[in-house]
């Protein structure tokens, strides 16, 4: 297993992005003071009965997220009424959703 890490600068303050990694698989996330952005390996749904503000990457086994290089190109897919509050939207840039959960 690996472990990665990323600092990405927005207009409203930093967020991390962590990426885990094991042969064939990795489970990304991006995460801000207000919420986290991930990819759908996480369940946006359960995060919310827990407070959470949370939003799902486009990945798919054809064409991963792989990399958090890659993150910030992708857009938003699902996204839980918490993170609705922020302003975050499906089909949404990623990197414009970034500096709604710095």
């Amino acid at each position: 297993m690996q472990i990665n890490t990323k600092i990405y600068e927005t207009k409203n303050g930093t967020v991390e992005g962590v990426q885990t990694k094991w042969d064939g698989f990795s489970v990304l996330i991006v995460t801000g003071s207000k919420g986290f952005l991930a990819c759908p390996a996480i369940d946006v749904d359960a995060c919310e009965r827990y407070g959470a503000a949370a939003a799902l990457v486009e990945s798919t086994p054809d064409n991963p997220i792989g990399t958090l290089d890659r993150f910030p190109d992708r857009k938003i897919t699902k996204v839980n009424n918490k993170a609705k509050e922020l302003g975050i939207k499906e089909g949404m840039d990623v990197s414009e959703a970034f500096a709604l959960i710095a």
